[in-house]
Formats: structure tokens, C-alpha cells, sequence
């Protein structure tokens, strides 16, 4: 079985996305064989009541009968916009949402944040993790009008060392890091430790520390472990071919069939408690 941990639905103001509907995402899924996506509403990225982009996927899944079967739905919370408590509450009591996307570069706070660590703390009480998205695009095609988020500046595209400061802060949630791009080995044996005992998952969306390298879970899995990684897409923005790749390329000596099925969709299910 194949799990998406790592979907959207909603319009990229930057370019045209295609599949960027409960409708269209669903026909591409049953194409390449994925039962289930974890999906968010890309527009809560740049509405200032993220609410609204939360109201909106909920009227889309219960729009058919056949979206709540094959789509999770996650919150995209903004900690620093006033009423993210009740939001949150709703989203979670009411809409059934079952997890809680965050976005600190497009929201404008620091990972330290005490409201974001307020965030974290009321999604470990219900038992939900809490997604972080390193980076949207490549920041070297980002579009001009895009944050700015790119390597040598003094705003640097993020790496896991990034998510540290607030996996430290509340060590006992859950946490889904998303669209690695570079960094995956973290320099310090310190925050290594903390990244492998905390409930963290990465998802195979992003090409994983190596310039040209497509796939490093050969790499990475004995040094993180074969729970820490689930199949992620990405989509709309990326391929379903790549994330599947990175786990059916891998040789019996580097995964045996268990840990595949584990990373298809088992260490996803476990996080999201289904």
C-alpha cells in the first residue's frame, strides 16, 4: 500500500499547478496506485487567516463521498495569528483533521517562537503531529516575488538543524519534516541523537544532502533508522515517480521487503495513529 504523507490541494500564486484539486490530486493518485494522501490547502500559506484555507479543504473532502476515503487532512496553522487556539480546536474536534501544517519563513517567526512552541504542545495533547515544510521550491527557481530563502544570504534555505530548536523545546511530540533538500546529516552528534530519539519522520519528496544524488536512503537509513522515512510526493509541485523510486530501487541488502512496506505507508500510518 502506498500513503502520501506529503500532498496539497490549492493555487501556487508563483506558477500554474495541475492536480491541485481534491478531484484532479485523486485521478493522479489512482494512476501511479497511491490509496491515501496527507494533504493541506496551499492557500492557508498566504492567507492571513489561515482559517479560511482550513474551511476551505474541509467543503472540498466532504463535497464527494470518495475524498474522505483517500484524504487526511491537515490544519495549516499561523501561532502568531490571533484565535489559533480555537482554530486549532475546531480543525481538530470539528473538522477531524488530523495533523497541523506549519510555515515559519512564510508567516514571518522564528522556529523559537513561543507561540509556536504553544502550537507544538496543544498538537502533542491531541495526539497530532506537526508537518514543517523545509522549503517549497529549489530556492534557486524560486520565483523573485517568493520569500527570500536562498543559499549564501543572510536568509539561507532551511535545513532539519533548522527544526532542532523545536524539537528540543517539546521533545515529545510528533513531527513530519518534509521536502529535505540538503543537511540530512546533522553535523552535531548532539542533535542527531535528539532527531533519532524524538518521533520524527521525513518524507522521500527532496533529493536528501547530495548535490546530484537521487537517492541516499541506502545512506540513511542505518544511521537514522528504517522508521524514520515514509513515501512523500510533494504534490503539486513535484513527480510521484521520484519519492516511489527512492524506496523501489532499493536492493534486498539495503531493504528487505518489511522495511520497504514500512516506508510505502507503515511509518506514516504509525505517526498518524490510523
Amino acid at each position: 500500500m502506498w500513503l502520501d504523507i506529503n500532498a496539497a490541494v490549492g493555487h501556487w500564486p508563483f506558477s500554474q499547478r495541475r492536480y491541485n484539486t481534491c478531484e484532479s490530486l485523486l485521478g493522479r493518485m489512482n494512476e501511479f496506485g497511491v490509496e491515501i494522501s496527507v494533504i493541506s490547502n496551499i492557500n492557508g500559506i498566504f492567507y492571513k487567516n489561515t482559517q479560511s484555507a482550513n474551511e476551505e479543504l474541509y467543503d472540498e473532502i466532504n463535497s464527494d463521498r470518495r475524498f474522505s476515503d483517500h484524504f487526511i487532512p491537515f490544519a495549516v496553522i499561523n501561532p502568531i495569528y490571533a484565535g489559533w487556539e480555537d482554530d486549532l480546536d475546531v480543525c481538530v474536534k470539528k473538522m477531524g483533521m488530523k495533523g497541523v501544517s506549519v510555515y515559519p519563513k512564510y508567516h514571518d517567526y522564528e522556529i523559537t517562537d513561543p507561540s509556536l512552541v504553544g502550537l507544538v504542545k496543544r498538537s502533542r495533547d491531541y495526539g497530532i503531529p506537526v508537518a514543517f515544510t523545509i522549503r517549497m521550491f529549489d530556492s534557486r527557481t524560486r520565483s523573485w516575488m517568493d520569500v527570500k530563502y536562498v543559499r549564501g544570504t543572510e536568509t539561507p534555505e532551511w535545513t532539519p538543524k533548522n527544526i532542532v530548536p523545536i524539537v528540543r523545546a517539546v521533545p515529545d511530540a510528533k513531527y513530519v519534516i518534509m521536502n529535505v533538500g540538503n543537511g540530512i546529516i546533522l553535523s552535531e552528534d548532539e542533535d542527531m541523537e535528539l532527531i533519532k530519539k524524538a518521533d520524527v519522520v521525513f518524507d522521500t519528496s527532496d533529493r536528501f544532502d547530495e548535490p546530484g544524488r537521487i537517492n541516499m536512503l541506502p545512506e540513511l537509513l542505518p544511521v537514522y533508522g528504517k522508521e524514520k522515512f515514509a513515501f512523500g510526493t510533494h504534490s503539486p509541485f513535484f513527480d510521484y515517480h521520484t519519492g516511489m523510486l527512492r524506496i523501489e530501487s532499493l536492493r534486498e541488502s539495503e531493504a528487505d521487503e518489511d522495511t520497504k512496506e514500512q516506508l510505502r505507508s507503515g511509518n506514516a500510518k504509525k505517526i498518524l495513529e490510523i
